[in-house]
């Protein structure tokens, strides 16, 4: 199928095979529901964990930061992960506890981005995918501060998916008979209500592509 995600040997769903998926649109679906990843790199032969934005762009995402960052120095294989939590699975043992969540594993060696009109490009799509409308609402950047940014940019082709939902797995076998509650714990996050930067001039309104996200669900 031309939608579905290739199988490689870093993507191979070697354990708990029922939650994985090979749907693209999973992984677009996942990604495009946050804005947080974490970025695995090996610096001088260590392990180092970044979080750090991103944005989608169709079939690449982009992720950016200092010039001087190690992590982004690009041309050598990482790992970036995102995740959404959606509730505990609370079972009647603690073995069969777990987690509601939806997961993707992103391998790729990033590209960095020289080109300046792919660099702004891939900068808008990174804060459109934060917060829809302040590309347009805020002061752009300048050319000293586009020298001072790194934007990389990583492929979509190889991803590993996994997507738990559900009850818990024991409400057919020796435990249910113990008669203790079972089920699931929802987590949701929403946005809250604009804090005024309070140095910020008065009579100074929350623009409304910001103003209309307080209340909504995020992720």
């Amino acid at each position: 199928m031309a939608d579905s995600l290739p199988v490689t040997d870093l993507t191979r769903h070697r354990r708990l095979r029922e939650q994985g998926s090979l749907d693209r649109a999973d992984l677009e679906a996942i990604l495009d529901a946050g804005f947080v990843c974490h970025l695995g790199v090996v610096i001088e032969g260590r392990p180092v964990v970044i979080p750090t934005v991103y944005g989608r762009d169709g079939r690449r995402l982009y992720l950016h930061g200092s010039v001087a960052s190690r992590s982004l120095a690009g041309g050598t294989p990482v790992c970036v992960t995102v995740t959404h939590v959606d509730g505990l699975v609370l079972a009647r043992s603690v073995f069969e506890h777990g987690v509601n969540y939806r997961s993707a594993m992103i391998h790729a060696v990033p590209r960095k981005v020289t080109d300046p009109e792919e660099k702004l490009a891939g900068l808008r799509r990174l804060t459109e995918h934060a917060t829809p409308g302040q590309w347009s609402y805020a002061r752009q950047p300048n050319r000293k501060e586009l020298a001072a940014t790194t934007l990389l940019a990583l492929s979509l082709d190889e991803a590993s998916v996994k997507i738990r939902t559900g009850a818990p797995d024991d409400g057919d076998g020796p435990d249910a008979e113990l008669g203790l509650w079972a089920g699931t714990l929802p987590l949701t996050a929403t946005w809250g209500t604009p804090t005024p930067d309070p140095l910020l001039s008065p009579g100074i309104p929350v623009p409304d592509h910001i103003a209309r996200r307080e209340g909504a669900v995020q992720g």
